[in-house]
C-alpha cells in the first residue's frame, strides 16, 4: 500500500445542511461526481473530502455508531496566526462551534479548532516548521 490518503468521508446527519455550512466556508463540490440528495464530494488539494449519510457510512464501513466522536480530527493548514483566526470566525459565522480559539502552541505554531455541526472537529493551524505549497497541501522539510 502507498503512503497516501486520498479520500476522507465525514457522515452528516443531514446533508442539507452540511451542505450548506461547508458552501459558507467557500468549499464548492464536484457537481459532475455528487449525487444530489445523497452523497457530495469536494476536491481538497490532491484529496477529497466526502459528506455522506452517517448511518449509510458506518453501514458501508461495517462498524457500528455509537454516535459519539470517531477518534478523528481533520486540519486545515494556514499561512500566518491572523488567517487561524480569520478562517476561526468564518467558520463560526457559518454556523460551526468554536471548540479551542486560536493560541500560541507549545510546539512553536498557532492553532485553534472549530466543530462543524455534525461534530467533526477542524483543527485551524500555523506551523512555522512546516511548508505549504500553493495548492495548500503541506510539505514536510527534512
Amino acid at each position: 500500500m502507498e503512503q497516501r490518503l486520498s479520500l476522507v468521508t465525514l457522515g452528516v446527519h443531514d446533508l442539507a445542511r452540511a451542505l450548506a455550512f461547508y458552501r459558507a466556508l467557500g468549499w464548492r463540490e464536484n457537481a459532475a461526481q455528487s449525487l444530489p440528495g445523497e452523497v457530495a464530494f469536494f476536491p481538497a488539494g490532491g484529496m477529497v473530502v466526502a459528506l455522506w449519510d452517517r448511518g449509510k457510512l458506518a453501514e458501508d464501513s461495517a462498524v457500528a455508531d455509537g454516535g459519539g466522536w470517531g477518534g478523528v480530527t481533520l486540519a486545515h493548514n494556514v499561512e500566518s496566526p491572523a488567517l487561524v483566526d480569520a478562517v476561526l470566525a468564518q467558520a463560526e459565522a457559518a454556523g460551526a462551534r468554536i471548540g479551542r480559539p486560536g493560541a500560541a502552541t507549545v510546539w512553536g505554531g498557532y492553532s485553534g479548532v472549530f466543530v462543524d455541526p455534525d461534530g467533526h472537529p477542524w483543527e485551524v493551524a500555523h506551523n512555522p516548521g512546516w511548508e505549504l505549497e500553493a495548492d495548500g497541501s503541506v510539505r514536510l522539510p527534512g
